[in-house]
């Protein structure tokens, strides 16, 4: 007789609501393991979010289905779920935190009649970019706080809040964290902070320019830790040949001190490191308008340069490498002091 009556299956409305009311149910207890029916509330939690990313991503019998999954995202933030799996995430356990995470980072892409809707609901509650970005200083959710910023921040708006915060000062110290893998996610997102939404970036480093190049260059490009060196002037380099970033570029080059570090950073025993820091170098080189006290440095330091190209070799044959290398050792070699 039971198989007449199967429970009809649940709609991704009806999950959504169901995990929303079991959210709200561990907000409010403080302590979710206490009791037998806590416990099974946290069971079926687990399931609840288990069950929206199969319908987001799919599984191994079927692919996920466009209508359901523009259900399930305009019932999420119809109201507000994400807030409360966000504040609720530190209570589940690690196997839910990691399918909510999944789940966060599917509902920023998904499109409910052509509109993002995510980006919708983060400008109206743009105050957990806060949560999210502190979530650094939890060593037990930082990657998964760190793995939903770095989706979030794919809407532009997003970004330039975070870029504009006082948030971004953090990430110096953030990428500096005695935990590598923690470091090495908050390193991803300052990455795509300074890469991804172009005029935001150019606007928030033209406006931003003397303190945000001043942390950059004592704790990033001169910190003692070799990783932390070689990101950075990868970095600085993407971000300086970037055209968008021409003006903050030419600004950077013509700098006394910005050309000492780079000329430091030219002797490293690490060939990446060595390799990153010509493509920044260069660029001081290449600059056809350079200040006398550039000039001066590099007409100073010209024998030692020279020597230095000389046996500056990359592993693998690279043609432009060699063609850089050819003009800067060219440019030097021709400098002459300016006068007063």
């Amino acid at each position: 007789m039971k198989s007449l009556f199967k429970p009809k299956p649940r709609t991704p409305v009806d999950v959504v609501r169901q995990t929303r009311d079991l959210l709200i149910y561990t907000d409010r207890n403080p302590d979710t393991k206490e009791t037998k029916r806590e416990e099974k509330q946290m069971l079926e939690l687990s399931k609840n979010v288990r069950e929206l990313k199969s319908i987001l991503y799919g599984n191994s019998e079927s692919e996920p289905v466009a209508e359901a999954c523009a259900q399930l995202t305009q019932e999420f933030f119809r109201e507000n779920t994400l807030r409360l799996l966000i504040k609720c995430l530190p209570k589940l356990n690690l196997e839910t935190r990691k399918d909510a995470t999944q789940v966060v980072a599917n509902l920023q892409r998904q499109q409910v009649q052509s509109r993002l809707i995510a980006s919708d609901y983060l400008e109206a509650n743009i105050d957990l970019m806060d949560t999210l970005v502190a979530g650094y200083e939890n060593t037990e959710m930082a990657l998964h706080y760190g793995a939903m910023l770095r989706e979030c921040i794919r809407h532009q708006s997003v970004a330039k809040y975070v870029l504009e915060s006082q948030h971004m000062k953090k990430f110096f110290d953030y990428i500096q964290l005695p935990n590598f893998d923690i470091a090495a996610d908050a390193a991803a997102t300052f990455k795509e902070l300074l890469t991804r939404h172009k005029s935001t970036v150019a606007e928030f480093l033209s406006k931003n320019y003397d303190w945000f190049f001043a942390e950059y260059n004592s704790k990033l490009l001169e910190s003692t830790n070799y990783i932390t060196r070689r990101q950075a002037v990868k970095l600085l380099g993407d971000i300086l040949l970037d055209r968008s970033n021409s003006a903050v570029m030419t600004r950077y080059v013509s700098s006394r001190e910005n050309l000492r570090i780079l000329m430091n950073l030219l002797r490293e025993s690490s060939k990446s490191i060595q390799l990153e820091a010509f493509h920044v170098f260069k660029l001081f080189v290449a600059n056809q308008n350079k200040p006398a006290d550039i000039v001066g440095i590099l007409v100073a330091n010209r024998s030692k340069l020279l020597r230095l190209f000389a046996d500056f070799k990359t592993d693998k044959e690279d043609e432009q490498f060699e063609a850089d290398k050819a003009h800067v050792v060219r440019e030097i070699a021709a400098l002459e002091p300016k006068g007063p």
